[in-house]
C-alpha cells in the first residue's frame, strides 16, 4: 500500500533498505536538482564531514547510504539515495534527504516529490511518497524529509522545509565544515606543519564543472625582430649587409653583374682593330694628284 503524505506526517518502514527517489518534470528554465544525504548523532548534528553523502562525496565510508545518480524516466528526472536501514551505525539517529538547486529557486521545479521504495523490490509500488512544495518559492535547498530510528525500527517524515542559502548554507547548518571561497577557487597555502589549507577545509559543495573543452593548437610562430614588423622568410643564399638580398653573383654595392665581354678596352669601350707589326708588301700608295710648285 502506498502512503500519500502531507507535510510533517510520518509512516513506519518495514523494508531494510529504502531508495528516496526525487522526481521533477524538466523544462526550458527548470533547474537540475541534486538529491544528498545527511547522517546526524543524537544532537542533531552531524558526527564529521563524511556524514555527507552528496554529488562530490556519493558514498559514505560506512557503504549504508549511497548515491545512485540521476536516471530519465517516462515521468520526468530522478536523482536517488538508497540507505541499508539494517547496516546504519548506531548512533546514527537521523538521515536528512536533501534536494538542491543549481542556484535558481524552487520555484522554477515543476512536480518535485519525493518516493520512497522497497530496494528488494524496485519495480513495486512506492511506500510512501510527498508532493515536496516550496514555503517560499525562494529556497535553493530543501529537506524533503527524513529517516529516523523509533525503537527498533525506523520511520519516515514528510518534511518540506527550506533554504535560501543552498546546500552550502544547509550543509554549515548540521556541522559540516565547508570550503571557503580562497579553497574553492583552489588556493591551497601551506600552514606551519605543511598541511594545505585545502586540506583541512572540509567537502567542496560547489557543482562540478562540465568536462573541459580541448583546447585549439596554435601553431607556434617564428621569431619576430624588433618593433612587431613580421620576419620575412630566409632566402637560402646569404643576405649581404643593410638587408639587400643577395644575387646568385653580384659586385660590391648590389649592381648586377653585365655577362663579361671577350675582351674589353678600359672604360668599357670596344677594342681597336689590332695593328700588324710588319709593313705590308704589297701596299701601294693611291695615285695622287697634281702637285702644287710654289712660286
Amino acid at each position: 500500500m502506498t502512503h500519500a503524505m502531507l507535510k510533517g506526517s510520518n509512516v513506519p518502514l518495514e523494508a531494510t533498505t529504502v531508495r528516496a527517489v526525487l522526481r521533477w518534470t524538466p523544462g526550458q528554465g527548470v533547474p537540475d536538482v541534486d538529491a544528498s544525504a545527511l547522517l546526524l548523532g543524537p544532537d542533531g548534528r552531524v558526527r564529521s564531514d563524511e556524514d555527507f553523502v552528496f554529488y562530490n562525496q556519493p558514498r559514505h565510508p560506512s557503504g549504508k547510504v549511497w548515491r545512485l545518480g540521476k536516471k530519465r524516466v517516462a515521468e520526468g528526472l530522478t536523482d536517488t539515495i538508497q540507505t541499508d536501514l539494517s547496516g546504519v551505525e548506531s548512533d546514527v539517529s537521523q538521515i536528512l534527504l536533501v534536494a538542491s538547486a543549481d542556484g535558481v529557486t524552487f520555484d522554477h521545479v515543476r512536480s518535485l516529490r519525493i518516493m520512497l521504495y522497497d530496494a528488494a523490490a524496485p519495480e513495486g509500488e512506492p511506500l510512501a511518497y510527498f508532493e515536496v512544495k516550496p514555503e517560499t518559492g525562494q529556497e535553493t535547498a530543501l529537506i524533503c524529509g527524513e529517516l529516523y530510528r523509533r525503537g527498533e525500527g525506523w520511520k519516515f517524515r514528510a518534511l518540506g522545509e527550506g533554504y535560501s542559502n543552498g546546500l552550502k548554507g544547509l550543509a554549515t547548518d548540521f556541522g559540516i565544515s565547508v570550503d571557503e571561497a580562497e579553497a574553492a577557487e583552489g588556493e591551497s597555502s601551506a600552514d606551519a606543519d605543511g598541511t594545505s589549507a585545502a586540506a583541512q577545509a572540509g567537502p567542496e559543495v560547489s557543482r562540478p564543472l562540465p568536462p573541459e573543452q580541448p583546447t585549439a593548437v596554435v601553431p607556434q610562430q617564428t621569431a619576430q625582430p624588433a618593433y612587431g614588423y613580421p620576419q620575412p622568410q630566409q632566402p637560402a643564399a646569404t643576405q649581404p649587409a643593410y638587408g639587400y638580398p643577395h644575387p646568385t653573383s653580384q659586385p660590391a654595392y648590389g649592381y648586377p653583374q653585365a655577362a663579361p665581354p671577350t675582351a674589353q678596352s678600359g672604360y668599357g669601350y670596344p677594342p681597336p682593330v689590332p695593328v700588324p707589326t710588319a709593313p705590308d708588301p704589297d701596299f701601294r700608295l693611291p695615285p695622287q694628284g697634281p702637285q702644287f710648285i710654289g712660286r
